[in-house]
């Protein structure tokens, strides 16, 4: 059988015709030590098994049918995983500019779309991963999940027993892949007839209930609509140009205490980060001289369900404008908890994969107009609850930076044992100061963990500070 990227996932690749919108996700993991290297290659060798996108490519198809996924016969380890010894100084700001290039990087298409370096000999005898994916490999949670199958919760690596078998890869030739894309079409075709067959009955339904009927059809249409509906400028006054180049910097803030403060305003620890984000960008603009009232986010929101396997891409992006121009931090979060809400209730996530299908039959200008004026992205990722080793070596802090994919700049928490770990990734066309962003983004969660009677002084990440 041929296997088919999911339509989100095509859309997240397809979209990389303009560079400025490739979908790479970068995470840095800190150890204590350099971990066992044959525990490490064995770990991610059972990735590369389990999960079934990390020994595939991607290979092009004929529209409509998106790309489909073929196991690499040419699979090599040793070119996605690596070892170096750090250059000097040898610091965390060393390991921030590896990750700062990955980034940037683009993917080879002719190879599985994922890659890690293993940082040996930093200044303060501890170690690093730089990890870079592909989005359509996994999303926040899908790597999460992935994570769990390569760390112990001992320094003791466990015995995971026998290697899974090596995936098979069937035989391709010249003509599957328009045999796989006619495959597709049928297939198509048959839900088309079906959905018609099943027509007369919603026309009875509507017959009986006409009102209600047309009201559902118009919300939804409207949903529709506001998922990808291009946008012609930001709402920022300075934050408008876009560029290639990205600088990533990074913040720690107390868990039990930004979830406090949310509750503490009637909103939830998602509701506190996005106001310790605009609370950031408020000052940001004040530091510019620009008023700003609101500005529009792009939140990824999860549609992951237990049945779905391990990894993979399971989110749809929802745009919405929030109130970056309330001082009150405590009435932003309930601003913020408002809207949030609505987001995650819009009628158009069921139909998220039929959306990105129509999407990637569209130019790719149009593709470009419904990103690349986004002011900010900001994404929430619940991560390990307990402490975690692997190969020997315990997990100090991992921080995920997330792609801005045409926004001005990625915000992304990730969550490690009692601590939010930010990840910042900013493009500097949209923000060439990236010292003074960093400033008022912690000086936005500050007024935020305030609520909670735990603000506390900024301070520069190091290597020594692990």
């Amino acid at each position: 059988m041929v296997e088919f990227m999911r339509n989100t996932d095509a859309f997240a690749l397809g979209m990389e015709a303009d560079a400025r919108l490739r979908s790479t996700v970068v995470s840095v993991i800190l150890l204590d030590r350099s971990p066992d290297w044959q525990v490490l290659c064995d770990r991610f060798e059972r990735v590369a098994r389990l999960v079934p996108m990390f020994r595939q490519r991607v290979v092009p198809t004929l529209p409509p049918a998106p790309p489909r996924w073929v196991v690499d016969p040419d699979f090599d380890l040793r070119y996605h995983l690596r070892r170096i010894l750090a250059p000097a100084p040898g610091t965390f700001d060393t390991v921030m500019e590896m990750a700062r290039r990955a980034e940037m990087d683009e993917f080879d298409h002719a190879r599985p779309m994922w890659g890690v370096v293993l940082v040996d000999g930093l200044s303060d005898g501890g170690a690093a991963l730089v990890v870079r994916l592909h989005h359509s490999l996994a999303d926040g949670i899908g790597g999460v999940q992935i994570s769990r199958l390569l760390f112990d919760l001992k320094r003791k690596p466990r015995d995971l027993g026998p290697m899974p078998p090596v995936p098979r890869s069937p035989g391709t030739g010249a003509m599957d892949g328009l045999r796989g894309a006619l495959q597709y079409d049928a297939a198509l075709a048959t839900s088309l007839v079906r959905g018609a067959l099943a027509t007369p009955a919603r026309v009875v339904g509507s017959v009986r209930h006409p009102r209600g009927s047309v009201r559902s059809a118009l919300a939804t249409t409207a949903s529709v609509y506001r998922t990808v509906r291009p946008i012609n400028d930001t709402s920022s006054p300075i934050m408008r140009r876009r560029r290639m180049i990205r600088e990533l910097g990074v913040h720690e803030v107390p868990f039990a205490a930004l979830k406090e403060a949310g509750h503490r305003a009637g909103g939830s620890l998602n509701d506190a980060f996005l106001a310790g984000v605009t609370g950031g960008l408020r000052r940001y603009h004040a530091e510019h001289g620009a008023d700003v009232g609101e500005l529009r986010v792009t939140m990824p929101i999860s549609i992951r369900t237990e049945a779905d396997a391990v990894g993979g891409n399971r989110l749809t992006l929802m745009r919405f404008a929030l109130p970056v121009g309330v001082v009150d931090p405590a009435e932003r979060i309930r601003q913020i908890h408002v809207r949030a809400s609505a987001a995650r209730a819009e009628r158009s996530l069921p139909h998220t994969q039929a959306i990105a299908g129509g999407l990637n039959l569209l130019p790719r200008w149009y593709v470009g107009a419904i990103l690349r004026h986004v002011d900010f992205l900001a994404s929430d990722v619940p991560g390990l609850p307990v402490a975690a080793y692997i190969g020997g070596a315990a997990v100090r802090m991992q921080y995920a930076f997330g792609p801005t994919i045409g926004a001005s700049v990625n915000v992304t928490l990730m969550t490690y044992v009692d601590t939010c770990a930010l990840g910042i990734n900013v493009d500097t066309g949209a923000i060439p100061d990236f010292d003074v962003f960093r400033t008022c983004l912690v000086a936005g969660f500050d007024e935020v963990l305030e609520l909670a009677g735990a603000a506390q002084p900024a301070r520069e990440k190091t290597s020594d500070a692990h």
